[in-house]
């Protein structure tokens, strides 16, 4: 099968010598082709380039593009989006001020949304979960990494991993999972953490490898969850058994965790919200990809990540969803790219590359998604018409997304 999209006002993102990532001043840089065709052949990009080399090429699916832009799907490397309820009640409390670690210890945040979970079949978090995969894809990403971590028990985590091991095998998004059964500690552990710790490394983590459920492994290392310590010690056990770190780091304090995610050689350190200097440096000497989930902080009333002074140093930076039922209700990645550049005061281009690029390394795949490149997979959207590539972001109330291509097909 073939797909042909023709008259692009502008093929955006394209690179004819790919990189894995982007860093620093390097951000800034958005490679377009105005006037412009791509074509697919199967799952793949085969070709693209200025109408005056259209020629008269053909191709199982013709589009006419005229007035709109083609871009490559967003991927959206840090979600929760495998979950039973919702959390509305909390989201009021909030409103009314009591803190992230006030509602938690109240028997709300993560342990609420636990309990559902564990009651849900299935079927259930498949159906539901479904549901929040189509949505995201409606608004353009392609590429999504999704995480456990609401079982807190050895069943009830592998019933989440095998429902992303079903919508993996049954969705048409690439789809990266995330085993984190360091999310919290269960309330019936409470007082025993490091019996709660032995039990994810002795019993979690071997289970979840021998089913093959997991490409990654992921720790909540902050202020209140797991410490620097334990984080060591299930990340150690993780790569043992082939599990690529992430981590979940200074969301909620400076907690040495984005020091231990590169002292583990973490693919991404996640949230970020307290960097300082020390942890700008640690970054700099590593290959770990800086994540921001503005979604959380802005939903949650936090203060925003240093981006400017990351990506002044010469850090690069990826953003994603952290699409989840407490703390970010949303998958939409066309409003995380919005919020880049109005609370972070990053240039359009640093942000299209955020949620693109380097989201793509953040899950190990930038070789093969996150850009306009011959040889990559052919997952990418075409916008309503829209005048500029910069209303992308500048739109934010709106879904600026008309079509989506994902493996080479139409959706």
């Amino acid at each position: 099968m073939s797909l042909l999209i023709k008259n692009i006002k502008e093929l955006v993102q394209t690179e004819e010598n790919p990189v894995l990532y982007r860093a620093g001043k390097e951000m800034q840089t958005l490679h377009t082709i105005k006037n412009a065709w791509l074509k697919t052949a199967d799952n793949t990009i085969a070709d693209f380039g200025t109408m005056d080399t259209f020629g008269g090429q053909t191709a199982d699916t013709v589009i006419d593009a005229e007035g709109c832009m083609v871009f490559p799907a967003f991927c959206d490397s840090h979600t929760h989006l495998v979950y039973q309820g919702s959390r509305e009640i909390e989201y009021i409390n909030k409103i009314k001020g009591l803190s992230y670690e006030e509602i938690a210890k109240c028997g709300g945040g993560i342990l609420n949304t636990v309990k559902r979970l564990r009651e849900a079949s299935e079927e259930e978090l498949f159906d539901d979960a479904w549901l929040r995969l189509e949505e995201i894809m409606l608004y353009g990403t392609g590429v999504v990494e999704i995480k456990s971590g609401y079982g807190l028990s050895t069943d009830d985590e592998l019933k989440m991993l095998r429902v992303i091991k079903r919508l993996k095998e049954k969705s048409p998004l690439t789809i990266r999972a995330t085993f984190l059964g360091a999310h919290a500690v269960p309330s019936e552990y409470k007082g025993r953490q490091k019996e709660y710790v032995d039990l994810i490394i002795s019993e979690m983590i071997p289970k979840v490898s021998e089913e093959k459920l997991a490409d990654f492994i992921d720790v909540f290392c902050d202020k209140g969850f797991f410490t620097v310590a334990e984080t060591d010690r299930i990340l150690t056990a993780g790569v043992k058994y082939g599990l690529v770190p992430k981590i979940h780091a200074n969301e909620l304090d400076y907690s040495g965790g984005i020091q231990a995610g590169v002292r583990h050689g973490a693919l991404s350190v996640d949230h970020l919200e307290y960097t300082g200097d020390a942890e700008i440096t640690a970054l700099l000497n590593s290959q770990t990809m800086p994540t921001l989930l503005p979604g959380a902080a802005f939903f949650l009333g936090m203060t925003y990540a240093p981006v400017r002074k990351m990506l002044t140093a010469g850090l690069p930076v990826a953003m994603a969803s952290d699409f989840n039922p407490g703390s970010s209700p949303s998958g939409n990645m066309q409003l995380i790219l919005s919020m880049g550049c109005i609370k972070y005061k990053m240039l359009p281009e640093e942000a299209i590359n955020a949620v693109t690029l380097n989201s793509a390394y953040a899950m190990g795949c930038s070789r093969t998604h996150g850009t306009i490149a011959r040889g990559k997979v052919a997952n990418l959207f075409i916008t309503k018409p829209i005048p500029t590539y910069e209303f992308l972001p500048y739109a934010y109330g709106s879904n600026k997304v008309g079509k989506v291509v994902l493996n080479g097909k139409v959706q």
